[in-house]
């Protein structure tokens, strides 16, 4: 009987990786030519668990993986724990973009599954759009990740021309969320939820993409995203209201943009802008923007009306007086 902490891959898991576990931990460490610690740190930092050292959980594959970052840090071209750093950012990354794609194929994999029901079961079609979709898919990634990598590096070499601090930059910073959405969600079925969860974080990239922004992250209910123009930062905090709060299908939503320094840091941004666009969603009525001072002074006066709201305790900021900001 296989111990609790040993794992048999399942046909479709073998069919995906190509290759069934054969190595222990202490066996990948001497295969890929690092201490067996330094081979735990960067298995974990992929986001993998852990085994005991007599179990054969591990594939050629890993071992290699763990090869070529143990080649890498032996270089001197990184350093171990930046090395541990950039796989950590990696295995959450492709953690995340995996979960994505199973959920967003599961229905095709029904619908192929429902087509032939006597000739394939769910598994049988799990495996065929697997085996003819991983191939381009891993193309696709790798042109993705390579567009992205030049546009993080853009960034970076005209923050290098301005003799800046490479990890702070002056970002206007946006944080959009659904109304009301833990009642909503009591009113809704776990389908209708994660539909409409989908559907909100899609638009919302969509608008933040067309407006050359970035979408942080995703929590649910809410997307956080930057801009590095204020005027942008609006057209895209009124571009989302547009497809989401001005959609009867879809509930109402409120958005606020402040405007500062940031510290960018693996794919996240910190500082008091992010905090304080996530306080003032907290001010703004329905389907409105609500800005702090600094961005409201970055919009010209010729194309934007802003207008002083009260001023009201925000929490970790004071007494502040947030304002409602309309294109002219």
């Amino acid at each position: 009987m296989a111990r609790e902490e040993e794992h048999i891959p399942s046909p479709l898991e073998q069919a995906i990786l190509g290759d069934l576990p054969v190595l222990t931990s202490p066996e990948v460490a001497e295969w890929a030519g690092v201490p067996p610690e330094q081979a735990r740190r960067l298995w974990r930092a992929l986001g993998f668990p852990e085994y005991g050292e007599d179990v054969a959980a591990f594939l050629p594959s890993d071992a290699e993986a763990v090869r070529t970052l143990g080649e890498v840090t032996r270089s001197g071209l990184l350093s171990f724990d930046l090395a541990v750093n950039l796989t950590r950012a990696l295995g959450q990354t492709m953690s995340r973009l995996a979960d994505w794609e199973v959920s967003a194929m599961v229905q095709r994999v029904e619908e192929m599954q429902a087509s032939a029901p006597d000739q394939r079961s769910r598994v049988d079609a799990a495996i065929e759009l697997v085996s003819g979709f991983s191939k381009p898919f891993e193309d696709l990634l790798i042109y993705a990740w390579r567009r992205h990598l030049a546009a993080a590096a853009g960034r970076i070499e005209a923050l290098g021309s301005e003799d800046s601090d490479l990890h702070s930059v002056t970002q206007s910073v946006g944080f959009a969320d659904i109304v009301g959405f833990t009642a909503l969600s009591n009113t809704l079925t776990q389908e209708k939820i994660g539909d409409l969860v989908e559907l909100f974080e899609v638009r919302c990239a969509d608008v933040v993409a067309a407006q050359r922004g970035r979408v942080i992250k995703s929590i649910g209910d809410s997307v956080l995203f930057v801009n590095d123009d204020p005027e942008r930062a609006y057209d895209t905090a009124e571009g989302i209201i547009n497809v989401i709060g001005r959609d009867p299908r879809m509930p109402d939503v409120r958005v606020g943009l402040a405007t500062g320094l940031v510290v960018m840091r693996m794919g996240d941004v910190f500082g008091p802008p992010v905090n304080m666009a996530a306080r003032l969603t907290n001010v703004a009525r329905r389907n409105r923007i609500i800005v702090d001072a600094t961005t409201a002074d970055h919009l010209p006066p010729d194309r934007f009306e802003t207008r002083r709201m009260a001023a009201r305790p925000v929490r970790g900021f004071g007494i502040v007086e947030p304002l409602a900001v309309r294109r002219r």
